[in-house]
């Protein structure tokens, strides 16, 4: 471990180096960033967890830095070009980019002009013209010298001469950098269509002819051009001012006009620029917009994920799910409050077959049978036709509602493995039914069943950095599900296997473990399963939930670790472990006001922030944090554009918050945008937020709707 990590880490996230230290330790021993933001406070001085997961970054990049900082050393040692100034320059760069431009000049290259004018010995002419010296010989008369076998002309060897002039000029450490900081804030970004590019919808129409300052661009714009170029519909370029690199290059090679070299100089400059050092100051600055646009794409997609996964479950509803469809019909499948299948059917409401009525006896029929209670409609192709059938269903009736369902990645759920494992008697369509209405009942355990990347609340999610997009979502996934907890004797494989310390193998065993012994008595009996081990235990059995089992702390998030200052806690108190929360609030409040937090925490022998969460944990045991959420907007009746009005104000929930506004679901076929000008300051809007908005705007033919900010 480097101290040196831990104060340039602390600095840059305004935290002490010891708590990044102790970050950094933790890791090393193998913990988990769950597990250390939740049982390791006093360690880290109550780090919360997206600083903590920064922190373990920071970790990583810098040490990759330091391994491409020792194999530059060692290959230019190799080439017996290591001086001890040169070693001093390599170990103070502190950023990958300083690093490889000081290595540009010893870079190992395909074979290069400069190369080929080396191995005809005009190095020393390349000398003469870099240093400049004064003199009264002509340059043709001093490169006569310097002609060969291999260099038939004067005109030849000044050539050749200026192709290792121009390459050191390009390869300089110093002027990289200062061209590239220019160009970072003040170069322009040119975007043209390819006159023989196809973009039948217009697409890419905002680009066709289009400039901007590289500082001033969005992230959404610079993704939008990366793709229309990919796609070979657009064309783009990076225009760097003359004076921008013009001055870095002479600060670093001044042209002497009393030389007789000046004209060779100046020739070796103006081809070192717009041969080497633009087309590459060009990529560097492609390449930095690019990934700070991605970064802030995966910001987006990793946001909204957290708020989808965080949506409140619907508790103790039976659910008909149905997966809609037009030609192939509407796939539907009940399942009881615990998710259980209870039945699956195949209804034709819609074209071809417009069996309406079927349809309609088919779903009633269920209805009545299993006492459903909440109908959930999948949002893809032919829902708003099919959520008709739901109304007409639900209208009127107090018991039954019904509500629409974001069913991206139902599909790759449906033939996943996982699926088919889970139901391998069923149809993949009618799994999909299955996957729509367990949604409702607990969005997370559900959801997890799938690649986070095919759940589509993103933001040009394909054309972003996909391992850095697939590491961000999966950190968000292991967040949320340790952040709720999982009940051991009841989660899938898929729900386990994102626990702290669990991977698929471990969340395997678990299940099979259950099935073959039934449930989980207590977390101690976890250890049971082949390959929990010691340090497995350790950070999965916190988020691991046993309730109605032998220890009444085992169904909370109070670690086994601290079990031992819990039970004191309650004696203090007096009371007993089987004590109801509600019972034990006003005993902990009267020991509180007794003996102050900070006190106890001395005489227990443990740290507040420990102390605080057990406390917390005794009076709400294993609260389902996602229940602080709004609930979603159960419906009762379908509406269609021709029902919307300007100045109508409706409820709507938010389904995806992207740069320019945010996606609203107002209950018709097509989702409504609240435009970013219309979200007061200082609101932060979230994936699955409950809404007030105002139409401001329909336009049918294309299928839009604007909506404003209403004020209840």
């Amino acid at each position: 471990m480097s101290t040196n990590y831990a104060e340039k880490i602390a600095l840059e996230l305004k935290v002490r180096p010891n708590q990044i230290s102790a970050v950094i330790s933790l890791l090393d021993e193998g913990n988990t960033i769950p597990f250390i933001a939740r049982y390791r406070k006093e360690m880290t001085g109550t780090l919360d967890e997206e600083q903590i997961r920064l922190a373990a970054e920071m970790v990583e990049k810098q040490r990759a830095l330091d391994e491409r900082r020792a194999a530059i050393l060692k290959s230019v040692e190799e080439q017996g070009k290591l001086t001890e100034e040169l070693k001093a320059a390599f170990e103070i760069a502190e950023t990958m980019t300083a690093l490889e431009d000081l290595y540009a000049p010893y870079r190992p290259k395909r074979r290069t002009r400069a190369m080929v004018a080396r191995e005809r010995g005009l190095e020393p002419l390349a000398e003469l013209i870099l240093r400049q010296l004064r003199g009264d010989r002509a340059a043709e008369a001093i490169a006569e010298a310097y002609l060969n076998d291999q260099v038939g002309s004067v005109e030849e060897a000044l050539q050749g001469a200026r192709d290792i002039v121009a390459e050191a000029i390009s390869d300089n450490a110093a002027v990289r950098q200062a061209t590239r900081e220019k160009a970072l804030k003040f170069a322009t970004l040119r975007v043209e269509k390819v006159d023989s590019a196809q973009d039948e919808k217009r697409v890419y129409e905002s680009y066709y002819d289009f400039s901007g300052r590289v500082d001033r661009l969005q992230p959404h714009q610079i993704l939008a051009i990366n793709r229309g170029e990919k796609e070979a519909i657009l064309r783009v370029r990076i225009e760097v001012q003359e004076r921008d690199w013009r001055d870095a290059v002479e600060n670093e090679f001044e042209a002497n006009i009393l030389s007789p070299m000046v004209d060779q100089m100046m020739l070796a400059i103006e081809d070192a620029a717009e041969r080497l050092l633009l087309p590459a100051i060009e990529r560097d600055v492609r390449r930095e917009l690019s990934e700070k646009a991605d970064g802030h794409g995966i910001q987006v997609f990793a946001t909204n994920l957290r708020a989808l996964l965080s949506l409140p479950p619907l508790a103790g509803q039976t659910v008909l799910g149905i997966d809609p469809g037009f030609r192939t019909g509407c796939k539907v499948a009940v399942v009881d409050p615990t998710g259980k299948l209870l039945d699956t059917g195949t209804i034709y409401p819609h074209e071809p077959k417009n069996d309406w009525v079927g349809a309609m006896k088919t779903l009633e029929e269920m209805v009545k049978r299993h006492r459903v209670s909440l109908i959930t409609i999948g949002n893809g192709t032919a829902s708003r036709e099919s959520e008709k059938l739901a109304a007409e269903l639900t209208r009127g009736a107090e018991s039954i509602k019904y509500l629409l369902v974001n069913e991206a990645g139902a599909s790759v759920y449906s033939a996943s493995p996982l699926a088919r494992a889970e139901f391998p008697e069923l149809d993949v369509s009618i799994r999909g039914a299955v996957s729509i209405a367990r949604r409702a009942q607990d969005p997370l355990a559900e959801l997890v069943k799938i690649d986070p990347k095919s759940i589509g609340v993103g933001l040009y999610q394909h054309d972003v950095d996909q391992t850095a997009l697939s590491a961000a979502l999966d950190g968000v996934v292991e967040s949320v599900v340790n952040h709720v907890g999982v009940d051991v004797n009841t989660a899938s494989p898929a729900l386990l296997t994102h626990v702290a310390g669990i991977g698929p193998k471990l969340a395997a065993s678990i299940v099979a473990h259950r099935d073959s012994s039934g449930p989980f008595a207590s977390r101690e009996s976890i250890k049971k399963v082949s390959g929990m081990g010691p340090k497995a235990f350790e950070q999965a059995a916190g988020f691991l939930r046993v309730r109605g089992g032998e220890n009444p702390l085992d169904a909370s998030a109070i670690h086994p670790e601290s079990y031992d200052i819990a039970d004191k806690v309650l004696r203090l108190a007096g009371l007993t472990p089987d004590v109801t929360p509600e019972e034990r609030k006003p005993a902990l409040d009267a020991l509180l006001a007794k003996t102050p937090l900070e006190a106890l925490a001395t005489q227990l022998g443990c740290g507040v922030p420990t102390l605080q969460d057990i406390l917390e944990q005794l009076v709400r045991p294993g609260r389902d944090p996602r229940t602080d959420a709004p609930a979603p907007i159960l419906r009762s009746d379908v509406l269609k554009m021709e029902d919307l009005a300007e100045g109508m104000t409706l409820k709507g929930t938010v389904r995806n918050v992207v740069d320019f506004g945010a996606f609203v679901d107002i209950g018709v076929k097509q989702d409504g945008l609240l435009h970013r000008t219309q979200i007061p300051n200082g609101t932060i809007l979230k994936v699955g937020d409950i809404v007030d908005v105002q139409i401001l705007k329909v336009e049918k033919e294309r299928g839009r709707i604007g909506l404003g900010w209403h004020k209840v």
